[in-house]
């Protein structure tokens, strides 16, 4: 059987752990066949970012007119975008109808405190969201309000949503406490999604693993709230396969393949 075709649209991570390369891993090891368009390439590992190089508007926009040319994409994730002229590009891109089942991974800052993005960009795609997936820095700088517990994610996820994306999900895995709670709100129905919380510095990635593989299921045919857990799941399973590894000096990445299951 023919594999399903998904897009990621998003920033080099040259450590291997987040970005493009975590999303090719993802969309692998979740049964997807997986093609690219490269916005930005960066000079980074586990310890951190030490430069970013956004590419031309026009080298993206020749990018996705080559995929889009040619395979017939299930679903398109969106990760660091790095400026507004890029978002543009993106975003007519997603106004024509060729992203479908677009999930929006705002990248504004790496997990080592680097900053990707501008909000500028990202609030270019987000009225053609199928589903965006913002953390709470993310989503406090986007909403504007402080976004540091379950009540604040709940009230930045339903602003979002009210703002274009058809579903929000603020992921909560940066927030103190025994659980994993990330809040889905969309169709006019707030939901906490909850789960254990991994004990683990090795977290570079889980934003763009957990958006990929949202985009990956959607593309099998899952009702977003679906797909949601079932990326929620897979992040949990990633990390805790990762947690004992020493790649790297710094935030590690994830076990996206399973090996130390």
């Amino acid at each position: 059987m023919t594999p399903k075709t998904t897009l990621t649209i998003a920033g080099s991570d040259s450590g291997g752990g987040a970005g493009i390369q975590a999303d090719l891993k993802v969309f692998a090891a979740l049964g997807a066949y997986g093609t690219s368009v490269l916005t930005a390439v960066t000079a980074q590992n586990t310890r951190g970012v030490d430069a970013v190089l956004p590419l031309p508007p026009r080298t993206v926009e020749e990018q996705l007119d080559s995929v889009l040319a040619d395979f017939t994409v299930g679903a398109v994730k969106t990760g660091m975008l790095g400026t507004p002229a890029v978002a543009d590009v993106v975003a007519q891109a997603a106004r024509d109808g060729r992203l479908p089942q677009l999930v929006v991974d705002p990248v504004l800052v790496a997990t080592s405190g680097h900053r990707l993005g501008v909000v500028g960009a990202v609030e270019r795609l987000l009225p053609y969201a199928r589903v965006a997936t913002p953390n709470c820095a993310e989503a406090a700088a986007i909403t504007g309000r402080g976004v540091d517990d379950v009540a604040g994610m709940v009230l930045a996820a339903e602003a979002l949503a009210a703002g274009g994306p058809e579903y929000v999900v603020v992921t909560g895995g940066d927030v103190e406490g025994d659980e994993a709670v990330d809040v889905l709100c969309g169709g006019g129905v707030t939901t906490l999604l909850r789960g254990p919380q991994v004990d683990t510095r090795h977290t570079h990635g889980t934003g763009c693993s957990f958006s990929a593989a949202i985009a990956v299921r959607l593309a099998l045919g899952d009702p977003v709230p679906a797909a949601v857990q079932a990326a929620k799941e897979y992040v949990f399973r990633a990390l805790t396969g990762g947690r004992g590894w020493e790649l790297g000096a710094g935030r590690g990445p994830l076990d996206h393949f399973g090996w130390s299951a």
